[in-house]
């Protein structure tokens, strides 16, 4: 599996990813009229956006071949001095193959960069999203006690916050 910096041509199949991906892995947790209407071409205009600005520490990591999966990391708005992982996506139907391990992997490794400072990242995630919360307590990280509920897409998503050292 190889691992490397997004590029805005990869813009299409990142959207398509963070769509299928949204769509799998959160039925059952938000409303099937919402994923249904998530767009794939609103998504990529949105990722060549942020491809075309994107500065460090924040980094767009993608699994090939062909975009497998990605991972984006950056600094932690709500804490200095910390990492976040902002999100993490496979290819549903690559699920359980290693791939969301490699990319975890690749978000911590850059995460913990010398020049970047940080010891520690947090993330968020759904709270119902049982599947994820093992995954992410596999690869180390543990609940810290943080909650909110984000009601930007007009429903409410209750999250909790994961931390791990780096």
């Amino acid at each position: 599996m190889k691992i490397r910096p997004a590029v805005v041509a990869d813009a299409d199949a990142l959207a398509e990813v963070h769509v299928l991906g949204w769509q799998a892995a959160y039925r059952g947790m938000m409303p099937q009229e919402y994923l249904d209407g998530l767009s794939v071409a609103d998504r990529a205009d949105g990722w060549r956006n942020w491809l075309t600005t994107i500065q460090p520490p924040q980094a767009i990591l993608v699994l090939d071949p062909g975009v497998a999966g990605f991972v984006t990391v950056g600094a932690d708005d709500e804490e200095p001095g910390v990492g976040r992982v902002y999100a993490i996506y496979v290819r549903p139907g690559s699920w359980g193959q290693g791939r969301g391990q490699a990319l975890m992997a690749a978000g911590v490794r850059q995460l913990a960069l010398p020049g970047l400072g940080f010891s520690e990242a947090t993330l968020w995630v759904l709270e119902a999203n049982v599947r994820a919360r093992r995954f992410y307590e596999a690869a180390g990280w543990f609940a810290d006690g943080g909650m909110l509920v984000d009601e930007s897409r007009g429903f409410p998503l209750e999250e909790i916050r994961y931390r791990r050292r780096l």
